[in-house]
């Protein structure tokens, strides 16, 4: 997606870090069947958006073993004991944009890559079923030419007492952004931080999972009064003690090389349109060479590229 917002950010630092746990939790089934372990993070997927043309960013592409060994999808397509899946962070209150940008998406990776394809989106704002298939469909008249399916899990509509008190602690976060009634949300955000206290994780997951609870639990200024009492209460004093120590560690270590990254990111993203402006598309090995650049060479380039005639004139090509 060309607009990378916090949200998406968020989401995909989560998914990243409890990437195993997320699909144990909403897809046990293809969790079983897939080396969640092994999972390598392919790094800036960006392809064509057909109709409008605009190049997109896909917000996850995960490159991983499977358990059993997948039939070849194609005539002629080896059998395949890899697979992809990806996965789509939606922010908006509406599914109907991501459908057609699922569908182009598993064209593109199936074109790329010759490998299955398990294609998630990921509802923070849109409930449907709370879990299932979603479909996007093109027809002509009464013949339908296309109908693409892809896995979805819609936060609002599942039940956040059910969640907060699971095992699964990326589930326990993600009860936040769940179905709670009114009178027991500030119940469920002292009892999810207070679980995330306790569980055996490690200083970096209980941040993530707990700056996911502070940032989407829905306190209006009477339950944010209720909530900051229950959390003075015996069973959730560890609650006040580990966020200030969350949040302080989180802003000392956060800010300064959020910002760096931040600006390195943003420069090389900057660079690489425009070098897709002047030469058109860029090739993997491009852009892989783009991303190893110091950050020191991001301003020479982007001022050589004023006289530059081709990529190999700027180092970047062969």
């Amino acid at each position: 997606m060309t607009d990378v917002s916090d949200h998406d950010q968020r989401f995909k630092t989560l998914i990243q870090e409890f990437f195993a746990d997320f699909l144990a939790l909403f897809f046990a089934q293809w969790a079983e069947r897939l080396d969640c372990s092994a999972v390598e993070w392919l790094h800036q997927e960006v392809f064509p958006d057909p109709p409008e043309g605009a190049r997109r960013v896909l917000d996850l592409v995960g490159k991983l073993p499977t358990r059993q060994v997948v039939a070849g999808q194609r005539p002629g397509e080896a059998d395949s004991w890899l697979a992809l899946v990806h996965i789509e962070i939606e922010s908006p209150d509406k599914a109907a944009p991501l459908r057609p940008r699922m569908f182009h998406a598993y064209v593109n990776l199936r074109d790329k890559y010759r490998l299955p394809v398990l294609p998630i989106g990921l509802f923070l704002k849109v409930g449907m079923n709370g879990l299932g298939i979603d479909a996007y469909e093109e027809n002509f008249w009464e013949f339908q030419a296309v109908r693409f399916q892809y896995l979805y899990v819609g936060l609002p509509a599942l039940d956040g007492l059910q969640y907060v008190q699971s095992d699964n602690w990326l589930g326990v976060a993600l009860s936040a952004l769940m179905r709670v009634p009114r009178e027991r949300m500030a119940w469920l955000g002292a009892e999810a931080l207070r679980r995330i206290t306790e569980a055996p994780l490690n200083d970096q997951q209980r941040f993530l999972l707990g700056e996911c609870v502070q940032a989407y639990l829905p306190l209006d200024d009477e339950q944010q009064r209720e909530f900051q009492k229950l959390v003075a209460t015996e069973p959730y004093r560890g609650v006040q003690a580990m966020n200030t120590t969350w949040y302080e560690k989180g802003i000392e270590k956060g800010i300064e090389k959020g910002i760096e990254k931040g600006i390195e990111k943003g420069r090389r993203e900057l660079l690489r349109e425009q070098l897709e402006e002047r030469f058109g598309s860029l090739s993997p090995a491009v852009q892989e060479r783009l991303q190893q650049l110091p950050v020191e060479r991001l301003s020479a380039l982007g001022k050589a590229l004023l006289r530059a005639q081709s990529l190999r004139d700027l180092g970047l090509e062969d």
